[in-house]
């Protein structure tokens, strides 16, 4: 197994496509397997959508209905609507695992890797990527 670990800046972005990153640490191992994502954070998530259409503007927005900075949580530390943040991990997962073929990271046509991130307090995120050879 090899691991690397890469920092992302999230500021002033909920949404952001790490696909290119995961595309490099797949291509640097060069054979069969598995790539796996984990963010090692209580307030973000990993997912695959399609990027660059306004899919992104989308997501963040149905994460602000469905998770409202507001006082309404009972985890209250940190800005208004803080709590909510937390209980994205709980929507969108902190993980994901991806086929490698020959070095190349086999997605679909129109998935691209994103971090979720609606935590305005934190502005960098470490994402810790794993090759397993299969």
């Amino acid at each position: 197994m090899r691991t690397r670990e890469i920092e992302v800046g999230t500021r002033g972005r909920r949404v952001v496509d790490v696909t290119e990153h995961v595309r490099a640490f797949a291509s640097d191992a060069g054979r069969d397997g598995i790539v796996h994502l984990f963010l090692p954070h209580a307030t973000a998530g990993l997912a695959l959508m399609e990027t660059g259409s306004g899919s992104e503007e989308d997501l963040e927005e149905l994460v602000e209905r469905i998770l409202p900075r507001d006082d309404r949580y009972r985890h209250r530390h940190g800005s208004t609507g803080h709590g909510g943040d937390h209980l994205l991990p709980a929507l969108v997962s902190p993980s994901l695992t991806l086929p490698v073929e020959d070095g190349r990271l086999v997605l679909g046509t129109w998935q691209s890797v994103v971090l979720v991130d609606p935590n305005r307090e934190n502005d960098t995120r470490r994402l810790r990527l794993s090759f397993i050879e299969g």
